[in-house]
């Protein structure tokens, strides 16, 4: 390739930027640098995509800008100092800098006072109020941190990761201003890289002429600083060879892209990859070994924030379509993870954990979560880690672990040593990491009960609380947790009690809204549906027909569980229904009390998970207000996450369905006194002990023909008749 003439590269770049004429027809960097002129905007990035389509741009102009992508960003900030428009409105003045700016031409201190000083000359940095930045190709495949090789060296590359560390924003010198004692010039010294050595001496004319060795005094205020932030780059997990460590990248963050991103955030980087001499010390061990570095040019997140989210045309009307159907929350449901068969509740309540309750703060400062935590239990092969994996995917913030690869530091925070400004600072743990998201626990039962110990702040409280090494502080964690864990003895023993099987500290337990427990039991016709359903998969790489068209994790993640509208909607309970919620959680104490070997651990926080449930549904549905069909589903739910044990219960006590079903209706009519049930609140009672429709009505049928009772044509309400 022939040497570059940056001259004609620069004549290049001014005639693009005054010719380039955006989608709708207008001059897009004219009205991008007049904002500038009009200091409304202090950053201008030009796209790549944008030099490709320019008709005067060649392929090898391109590919020298994307091969020395520094050095261009110089041409074009020259370009653009040459065609910087007056400004057209009354802009807010900056003192300090326009003054001395002001002064400083007035003196003709730009050319130097003989004209001949270089170091007198004012560097184009100082005068400029703007940055340039180079964005890559939009649709340019992200290389991971293990593909970034020594032939990437200088160029713009676009790397995929996870951010795990964020420096504090520290002001960076780019051009220092000295004052000389003896002659009063000013010198000027341009930094280009994270070290420098001052100057002390004069070397101007006057004092070399004068034999003075004028003593330079740095002017910080006329000196121009940059926000500097350092980043730490990490492989995502699903980048990593097996038995690999993940590599790290650090990444310099200047100016604009400052405070863009912070732990936890999933993005795409877009930069030059740079090498960096070490200096000091280091420099004399390491010899002629350099250290690498990302100078970031822009950064897309790749997991957006719930309130950041911008539905599309099709997204949204997809979306619409389903906020009109009726049946909106099984289909949501259903839509998780379709290629897994069954666990239909499992899942409604794992996209109600998505969804969420709103958080509450009362006037005393007194704050009451709103995210559901919820574990899942059972034995070996049903699903939970995939179902994990699934919910990490969907959810718009999400961090995985495990129990046994988790320490209790790792999960919460640590006080580290920070690199850049040898103060000790906190690194957050994956719970922090977390923040405002979902934090997956697998293997749950595996962790050292010194670790686990470490979650039970974070679970009600939602802070992680330090006093480590003169730091003491309280960060946020207000994080939903999915924990999947097996029972004591691998699989469930039906011989001991649930309190054995589950082998969790009841502090623990009770924090967990739901505590779901699936068991893999023998069941011909279940067993024959699941494997047509996994051979099926396996062949075809998708899910049968579910009989509509599930939603894919993007729209899900965009749409209705996670979107803006759904966060927005902030339910409130009715007065009409309290008493109802308080009938319904006193006899779930009352049924605790009185069971030989209770399945669950019941407490205040468990009428506090019926409310966080009902107001997630309600959510669902948009609704300002809970409905009883709201509480009527969380009290199904809950008594549905013990499922496995009361079917073995009633196989058992030798009940059939359809007696048992009766047995209900009876128990309930002789609870109220009254010979009527209604077949709504039927249908809610026998949903509860895992009992379908089709059974109630085979019941009804059956015991309306040996004249027990009478059954309403229409609405097929139930009347006892008094024998």
């Amino acid at each position: 390739m022939k040497n570059p003439d940056f001259t004609a590269d620069k004549a290049l770049a001014k005639d693009f930027l005054s010719n380039f004429v955006g989608p709708h027809g207008d001059p897009k960097y004219l009205n991008i640098l007049q904002d500038v002129a009009n200091r409304k905007i202090r950053a201008v990035q030009i796209e790549l995509d944008d030099l490709f389509h320019h008709k005067d741009v060649d392929e090898e102009f391109l590919q020298r800008v994307t091969e020395n992508t520094r050095r261009y960003v110089g041409i074009f900030a020259e370009a653009m100092d040459e065609i910087m428009p007056e400004p057209t409105e009354a802009y807010t003045v900056d003192e300090d800098r326009d003054i001395l700016m002001t002064q400083r031409v007035d003196e003709g201190v730009d050319g130097g006072a003989d004209g001949t000083d270089p170091l007198q000359r004012m560097p184009p940095d100082i005068k400029r109020f703007f940055e340039v930045y180079i964005k890559t190709f939009s649709k340019a495949t992200p290389l991971t941190i293990r593909q970034v090789k020594a032939s990437n060296i200088g160029q713009l590359v676009k790397i995929s990761g996870i951010v795990t560390r964020c420096s504090d924003v520290k002001p960076l010198m780019q051009v220092a201003v000295y004052t000389c004692e003896e002659c009063g010039f000013e010198i000027y010294q341009e930094v280009t890289a994270r070290v420098f050595m001052p100057l002390i001496e004069c070397p101007s004319q006057r004092c070399k002429l004068n034999k003075a060795k004028g003593n330079l005094i740095l002017q910080l205020r006329a000196s121009k600083f940059l926000k500097f932030q350092e980043v730490k780059l990490q492989e995502l997990a699903e980048h990593v060879p097996k038995g690999h460590i993940p590599r790290s990248l650090t990444v310099h963050l200047r100016g604009e892209l400052t405070r863009k991103v912070a732990p936890g955030d999933v993005v795409e980087m877009s930069g030059i990859f740079l090498p960096m001499p070490y200096y000091g010390f280091r420099a004399m061990r390491a010899g002629l070994v350099a250290d690498t570095y990302l100078e970031a040019m822009s950064v897309t997140h790749f997991k957006k924030k719930y309130e950041e989210y911008d539905l599309k045309g099709d997204e949204q009307e997809q979306i619409d379509r389903l906020a009109e159907d009726g049946d909106i929350y099984s289909k949501l449901a259903r839509s998780l993870a379709p290629e897994i068969f069954g666990h239909e509740d499992v899942k409604k309540a794992l996209l109600l954990l998505l969804v969420g309750a709103p958080h509450r703060k009362l006037a005393d400062g007194m704050k009451i979560r709103g995210d559901l935590h919820i574990c899942m239990m059972g034995d070996p092969g049903v699903a939970k880690s995939q179902l994990l994996k699934h919910i990490i995917n969907v959810a718009p913030r999400g961090v995985y672990t495990t129990g046994r690869g988790s320490s209790g530091v790792g999960l919460t925070a640590a006080v580290q040593k920070d690199p850049v400004t040898n103060e000790f600072v906190l690194e957050g743990g994956a719970l922090v990491l977390a923040d405002m998201g979902i934090c997956a626990i697998d293997e749950f039962d595996k962790m050292e009960e010194s670790d686990r110990t470490a979650i039970h702040e974070v679970m009600e409280q939602q802070t992680v609380s330090i006093a480590k090494a003169g730091i003491t502080t309280s960060l946020n964690a207000r994080t939903a947790i999915l924990a999947a864990a097996n029972p004591a003895w691998g699989r469930y023993d039906m011989r001991r009690t649930p309190a054995e099987n589950i082998n969790l500290p009841p502090a623990l337990l009770s924090r967990f809204d739901l505590l779901w427990l699936i068991l893999d039991r023998a069941d011909m016709e279940t067993d024959l549906e699941m494997a047509r359903h996994i051979v099926h998969v396996h062949q075809n790489l998708e899910s049968p027909a579910l009989g509509f068209t599930p939603l894919e994790p993007s729209v899900l993640r965009q749409g209705h569980c996670s979107s803006t509208h759904t966060r927005r909607v902030i339910p409130s309970v009715p007065r009409e229904l309290e008493e109802y919620i308080a009938t319904a959680y006193s006899s779930i104490r009352q049924e605790e009390a009185k069971s030989n070997a209770p399945t669950s651990y019941t407490t205040i926080r468990t009428l506090l998970s019926i409310l966080r449930i009902s107001i997630a549904l309600a959510r669902l549905r948009f609704s300002e207000t809970v409905a009883q069909s709201d509480v009527d589903e969380a009290l199904r739910l809950m008594q549905m996450s013990k499922y496995s044990l009361y079917s073995d219960d009633r196989q058992r006590s030798g009940l059939d369905a359809i007696s048992d079903i009766y047995s209900i209706l009876r128990d309930e009519a002789a609870r109220t006194s009254s010979m009527d049930v209604r077949y709504a609140h039927a249908l809610n009672l026998i949903s509860r002990k895992g009992y379908s429709e089709a059974q109630l009505k085979e019941c009804l049928e059956e015991y309306a023909s040996l004249n027990v009772w009478q059954i309403h044509p229409s609405t097929f309400d139930i009347h006892f008749i008094d024998a």
